[in-house]
């Protein structure tokens, strides 16, 4: 079984990805993509998931329990850090947009109910990780310690440039380590400008578990998914020419956030290598400002 998800097989009419836990197939992490054109409005229920409201390209207004927040969002992925917006459990959300949205919904499952929320881009940290060709930048706007108010939902992006690798050395958040994760990964390729998404491009990502129960190689294109159950997951491979972004949501049942996670031992020398490198100078690609560089 491949938990690979090409774009279009998780969609359901113009969103490109629609996967509940239980679409997923497993019982915590989900994400939904929405397209809005100009002028276009949705109302949804979160159910028993609480979601982050985070858009790719475009802004939007969201209403929830009597708030109101507007997003100013982005161009692109590629251009700059986006504000959010935090949406609870048991909650009816609605979206409306002036010029058109694309937006990511990671959704957890979660048994406490909190309040609406908003995120400035402003407060959002911006880490470049790594050193030499595995040099990346890590977007940390839904993760514990920055974003606390959330129940189980942990989220962040990451930006690869071209000919660069990340998710590197390859790690797992197993029942093995500290905490159990599930992790999605949602892959956006820029084309040859570097900023607008286009599935001329491609990179590469690799899962695999020490049993060989799970083991995959797959080329990965705009608008891909990647499911992560278990196991080993990286290196992200970014083909020369193509930038790599991808949006990880991770969410499972232990009792406090956590992304810990164990390196496969097997490369994390890695590690050790990287403080007599020089940093990418290419990170980081995007602030909140917009693209560095």
């Amino acid at each position: 079984m491949s938990w690979h998800r090409p774009l279009g097989t998780v969609a359901r009419g113009e969103n490109a990805v629609e996967l509940t836990p239980d679409v997923a197939g497993w019982d915590h992490a989900g994400l939904r993509v929405l397209l809005l054109h100009p002028g276009g409005v949705t109302t949804f229920e979160t159910g028993d998931c609480e979601a982050f409201v985070l858009p790719l390209s475009g802004g939007c207004v969201v209403e929830v329990d009597g708030e109101r927040f507007v997003l100013r969002g982005r161009d692109s992925v590629f251009t700059r850090v986006s504000d959010f917006a935090y949406v609870p459990r048991d909650a009816t959300v609605r979206l409306s947009t002036k010029d058109g949205v694309e937006v990511a919904l990671p959704m957890a499952r979660c048994d406490r109910r909190l309040d609406p929320g908003y995120g400035p881009a402003e407060d959002v940290p911006v880490e470049v990780r790594g050193a030499g060709n595995a040099t990346r930048q890590v977007t940390n706007f839904g993760v514990p310690g920055v974003w606390d108010h959330a129940d189980k939902l942990i989220a962040c992006e990451l930006i690869t440039p071209d000919g660069n690798w990340s998710s590197y050395p390859p790690h797992k958040h197993d029942r093995t380590c500290d905490v159990a994760n599930e992790e999605i990964y949602y892959f956006r390729i820029a084309g040859r400008d570097k900023i607008t998404p286009s599935r001329e491009g491609f990179g590469f990502h690799r899962t695999y578990t020490d049993d060989g129960d799970v083991d995959e190689d797959v080329l990965v294109r705009d608008g891909d998914v990647f499911l992560i159950p278990r196991g080993y997951h990286g290196p992200c491979v970014a083909a020369p020419g193509y930038p790599m972004y991808y949006l990880n949501v991770l969410a499972g049942p232990n009792p406090e956030r956590s992304m810990a996670f164990c390196d496969d031992p097997a490369h994390t020398w890695i590690r050790d290598t990287w403080a007599s490198q020089d940093l990418d100078p290419r990170c980081p690609v995007t602030t909140a400002e917009g693209r560095v560089g």
